[in-house]
């Protein structure tokens, strides 16, 4: 059974991102409010603590799903998870969006600007509420505090839960490093003082590092593998952010780290992770009741129909992929059965039809027999293609037009699907939100981290036999047969990762790694805007700007280059 976490009502929760971390020690005016002062009154009250932070990913207010504690007419576009996705993978080739929203319209033409994006503001603003209360966390939970509250007899556990909260945010913090380059910075220590300033994107990797390693050295608190609940972060959860830090470190720094970044994926890979067997299993609607996340997903987002709704995550990814007509041919083609085991009508049952995917993106998948304008089938042979493809093309045109309804490919690889073939219907109580925990790091990321390295390190080719075992496992779970040697090159890499890892937020910071994400020569359809791609982006786009709501609230920050 799903974990399910308490929310934990602490005053900083309210604070907006204008006020930084300068007023997070004033009371309230009125006593019966909630302040930190009477949230830790309670030991239990340390657990609460630690799983709100650990679930900001996925919430959005502490009441419905519809109602959000930002400044949103939809909550679900408030959400840090969902957005997180979208400008990692709306900005590439992975997927493309029908709707017309300034969201939407911005990312995928590369036309954003510092004031017209609610996605861009989602991630910066949920980011740094989260860091916030990561801070303030870390200070009311300190020795002293602790044992001026009585409350001794907790203090160990206390100091594990502070090590989680360090790890939040350093990843937090990585998040803003990689999407908006160098934001504002703060610790605990910051709180009561001075805005937050900025201190660069090297001095902030180094930073990230540092917390990093002090959370995996002999001494630390943070919790193994196996000492906490899935999906609280481990150590693997630490190691795992140093080696997606240490391969882009390039990128952030202007200094390779391909070696640091080939160790730590091997130190994750000695940790006791296992590539679940089968690949559909991990996006399946209980993917942490048949141990499936458990197994492979180094730190997830917990979703839980009943207990932890939201409208982003993957009930974004499952309910905007598909139409009606490709939700009931899905359902007839996978022989989908409802709840009480009878046939069911669709495969999901509040489709949104928004996401699309090119042909040029899914012609990197092995797909046999491809055929168009068979709405009776996936548009090819599932049974020998590689078992990573989710695709549907029926009734759809092959050339996807921006904003048409009705072209390009469909993907149902986060559909509302349990393990066992069923599918929850309109009958069944909160039938339209997912369950599917999703994967923010999984063992795959780090087998694929590792052959990347060994390429970078030998002259763009895989030699290492280990990182070929890894690539053979991952080959073989997809039912694809493995390459040659001599074709194991940082271009097969490439494009082995966009398999593998498909809508998982990963492919704009695997694009500019590459040096590809503001090349002419990688074109993809309506990069830049324009239809066919052929189309250099200015190198300026590679980070995000600043939003202009904490810009004109700090006089500190200095706006990104470009904007």
């Amino acid at each position: 059974m799903k974990k399910i976490y308490s929310i934990f009502f602490a005053a900083v929760a309210v604070l907006s991102l204008n006020s930084c971390l300068k007023d997070l020690n004033t009371l309230p005016l009125n006593k019966t409010d909630f302040t930190s002062e009477s949230a830790y009154s309670n030991p239990d009250s340390y657990l609460k603590g630690l799983s709100y932070i650990n679930a900001y990913w996925s919430f959005v207010s502490q009441g419905s799903a519809g109602n959000s504690d930002l400044d949103f007419d939809d909550a679900g576009k408030s959400e840090l998870c969902r957005e997180y996705t979208l400008i990692n993978e709306l900005s590439t080739d992975s997927y493309k969006c029908v709707w017309g929203d300034d969201m939407v319209a911005g990312i995928q033409t590369h036309t954003w600007t510092t004031a017209d994006n609610s996605a861009l503001i989602a991630v910066y603003t949920r980011c740094m509420k989260g860091i916030t209360l990561a801070n303030e966390y870390l200070l009311q939970t300190t020795e002293d505090k602790i044992q001026a509250r009585g409350h001794g007899s907790v203090a160990a556990k206390v100091a594990g839960y502070r090590a989680e909260a360090r790890f939040h945010r350093a990843l937090f913090y990585w998040v803003m490093m990689d999407a908006f380059g160098n934001p504002p910075f703060a610790t605990e220590e910051n709180i009561g003082g001075d805005l937050p300033k900025q201190i660069g994107r090297t001095a902030l990797f180094e930073w990230i590092e540092s917390e990093c390693l002090d959370l995996l050295s002999a001494n630390s608190a943070m919790p193994k593998k196996g000492d906490v609940a899935y999906p609280r972060p481990t150590q693997g959860s630490v190691a795992a952010l140093l080696a997606r830090m240490y391969l882009n470190a390039q990128v952030y720094t202007g200094t390779a780290r391909w070696q640091d970044a080939k160790d730590m994926a091997a130190k994750v890979i000695e940790m006791g992770y296992t590539l679940h067997p089968n690949y559909q299993e991990l996006f399946a609607q209980d993917n942490t009741e048949t141990g499936a996340a458990a197994d492979e997903f180094i730190f997830a987002v917990e979703y839980d129909r009943n207990h932890a709704q939201s409208w982003g995550g993957t009930t974004t990814l499952s309910a905007g992929a598909v139409d009606a007509n490709a939700s009931a041919t899905l359902a007839k083609l996978l022989g989908v059965k409802d709840s009480s085991g009878n046939p069911a009508s669709q495969v999901n049952y509040d489709p949104w039809n928004g996401f699309h995917v090119a042909d040029d993106y899914v012609a990197r998948f092995n797909l046999n027999g491809v055929t168009w304008g068979n709405p009776d089938s996936f548009g090819y042979d599932r049974a020998t293609s590689d078992k990573r493809a989710f695709f549907f093309n029926g009734g759809q045109s092959k050339d996807f037009v921006m904003l048409n309804l009705n072209t390009g490919w469909l993907c149902w690889k986060f559909q509302p699907l349990y393990s066992d073939g069923h599918v929850r219907t309109e009958a069944d109580d909160n039938f339209k939100f997912s369950s599917a925990d999703f994967p923010l790091f999984r063992l795959a990321e780090m087998y694929l981290i590792y052959a990347e390295a060994d390429a970078r390190l030998h002259g763009g080719k895989v030699t290492d036999a280990t990182a070929k075992g890894y690539i053979k496992a991952l080959r073989d779970r997809a039912g694809v047969a493995m390459p040659s040697d001599d074709a194991l090159t940082l271009d097969w890499l490439l494009d082995e990762r966009a398999r593998e890892l498909m809508w998982e937020g990963h492919r704009r910071v695997d694009l500019i790694r590459y040096g590809y994400f503001t090349s002419m020569q990688f074109p993809w359809a309506f990069k830049g805007g324009i239809p066919d791609g052929k189309v250099s982006l200015p190198s300026y786009r590679t980070i995000y700007p600043l939003i202009l709501d904490d810009l004109n609230a700090n006089s500190e920050l200095e706006q990104n280059p470009g904007y």
